[in-house]
């Protein structure tokens, strides 16, 4: 049984290693500034984690928790297809502002470990589409929304979200903004890819 010291411990290290990772990216961190961070020394690091890998799956893993049961909630709630599509930029794009590595975690553990992928996606609380797909197509039959699958405009509404934080180095260079801009641009994003999605699908 975890005890008190134990449970801070971890803890820190969490917080700790999400300070550092987000700082440097996962390939220049390095475990004993992680460790320094926490406040504890590398041998009682490798206690808890033996490999940096398996700590930046346990921060992933913390910050996924908190994001997947909202997007979870925000595509199961009983709201309009509208007020879905919105509050689902609102909130991807402020949550991933506050973590900016977990997107191209995301990316990097599909193609090296697929394994990792598959028990995010078993797990209980990741985002179930079901309800979002059968509302898409009632309204598509009532006229409301053009003719669109709903697994199509599901992945129209992720990669507008996601993609401006996995190229923003490449981005930044298309449109020479500083990097200051750039975060004020991610931010206008919560509704600009609201408004665009709706006025491509809504029937005037």
């Amino acid at each position: 049984m975890e005890t008190k010291e134990q449970g801070t411990t971890e803890s820190s290290i969490l917080n700790a290693a999400k300070e550092i990772f987000e700082r440097k990216g996962m390939a220049a961190a390095r475990m004993q500034e992680i460790a320094d961070e926490a406040g504890i020394n590398k041998a009682m690091l490798h206690y808890y984690y033996r490999s940096k890998q398996l700590l930046f799956e346990a921060v992933f893993k913390s910050a996924f928790s908190m994001l997947a049961p909202q997007l979870n909630e925000i595509i199961n709630a009983d709201t309009s297809i509208f007020e879905k599509i919105r509050n689902f930029s609102t909130n991807y794009v402020a949550f991933v502002l506050k973590h900016p590595y977990l997107p191209n975690f995301i990316i990097q553990e599909l193609n090296r470990n697929p394994d990792f992928v598959k028990k995010l996606i078993a797990e209980k609380k990741f985002p179930n589409i079901s309800k979002f797909k059968q509302q898409v197509n009632e309204k598509v039959e009532e006229g409301v929304i053009i003719p669109i699958k709903a697994e199509q405009l599901f992945i129209n509404i992720i990669s507008l979200n996601i993609f401006p934080f996995i190229g923003a180095p490449l981005l930044k260079g298309f449109v020479n903004v500083s990097d200051d801009t750039y975060k004020q641009l991610m931010e206008d994003r919560k509704t600009e890819i609201a408004d665009f999605i709706i006025n491509s699908i809504k029937i005037k």
